[in-house]
């Protein structure tokens, strides 16, 4: 089923399993983790969105309510397995001010450049092939506890709105693991070490699950961790994405987290499209993706009716 989406999360995001390319977008929106996976050689993708941040946590006097949009640019070239990114961010944010009238600042908030690496894929068995054997068929296969494995770093410049520089230039790095459990449950893991060179540095974790509901429509939620020189974060995130067409999906999320001294609100809508020119065959022609396309198309016209290609 050519528009079966498989989309993550943790956090990825929601993600489509499969090895690189495949026919219907991959999209890291609108979870904020990353798939190992790459986009696929020739391929220019766009995912951006609107937001909004709110804070009701009185001790932090800047930036209690926030409003802005964000572009993240994808572009595979040279090898199947790696991609490179830009990610710009615009926002406008409300200051308060304890002794007067609360202030707005704006500018660009974010502009960073990276790179990804598929370093290790894991395969899983055909069990659509299992004929003799209906245990055998329907047993879970081990090999899915054992997450394919990408490796990501990136710099974040400092052509930033003259109220978001830091010191200079700082640089992130970051693990992606995938463990892809069904031919609808996806989990990904991001082991995460950013602004390394500056004073501001941090680590964090993002752990999300996504599910595909329908040929159309998935769910993530995720849990994210940020651990701070002085302070540490936990938050917790559930959106949905719905793919419009093969190279175009729609999203909504909301975060927070459950703190007793302060609360926070953080909401998102986008959009994520791509300009195809990938012009090879499809890779891992066993993925679960593409193998439940084939199980699909086996059951009759009504499939194929419903969900041509357009």
């Amino acid at each position: 089923m050519k528009r079966f989406i498989l989309l993550f999360i943790v956090i990825s995001n929601f993600q489509i399993v499969s090895a690189q390319y495949t026919e219907i977008i991959n999209s890291k929106r609108p979870g904020f983790s990353e798939s190992p996976y790459s986009i696929g050689t020739d391929v220019f993708q766009f995912e951006t969105g609107l937001f909004y941040r709110n804070s009701n946590n009185e001790s932090i006097l800047a930036k209690p309510t926030t409003v802005g949009g964000e572009l993240f640019f994808r572009y595979g070239k040279f090898l199947e397995k790696l991609e490179f990114d830009a990610k710009i961010a615009y926002q406008n944010d409300e200051i308060k001010n304890p002794f007067g009238t609360n202030y707005h600042i704006y500018g660009i908030s974010e502009l960073t450049l990276g790179a990804k690496y598929l370093v290790y894929q894991q395969e899983f068995t055909d069990k659509s092939k299992e004929i003799r054997s209906w245990k055998r068929r329907m047993a879970f296969d081990k090999n899915r506890l054992i997450p394919s494995v990408g490796v990501f770093a990136g710099v974040h410049t400092n052509f930033l709105g003259k109220d978001y520089k830091d010191d200079g230039i700082s640089f992130k790095g970051a693990v992606l693991l995938q463990n892809d459990f069904s031919d609808r449950l996806v989990v990904l893991t991001n082991l995460i070490a950013d602004k390394i060179t500056s004073d501001d540095h941090n680590y964090s974790y993002i752990i999300t699950m996504t599910y595909a509901l329908n040929e159309k429509w998935s769910y993530f939620i995720e849990n994210q961790g940020i651990f701070k020189k002085n302070d540490n974060e936990f938050h917790f995130g559930t959106g949905a994405a719905y793919l419009f067409s093969n190279n175009l999906q729609i999203d909504a999320s909301v975060r927070t987290n459950f703190f007793e001294d302060y609360s926070f609100l953080y909401s998102s809508i986008g959009i994520a499209w791509r300009l195809d020119r990938h012009s090879d065959e499809l890779l891992n022609k066993n993925s679960p993706l593409n193998q439940l396309y084939k199980k699909k198309k086996k059951r009759g016209n009504i499939f194929s009716r419903l969900f041509k290609k357009n």
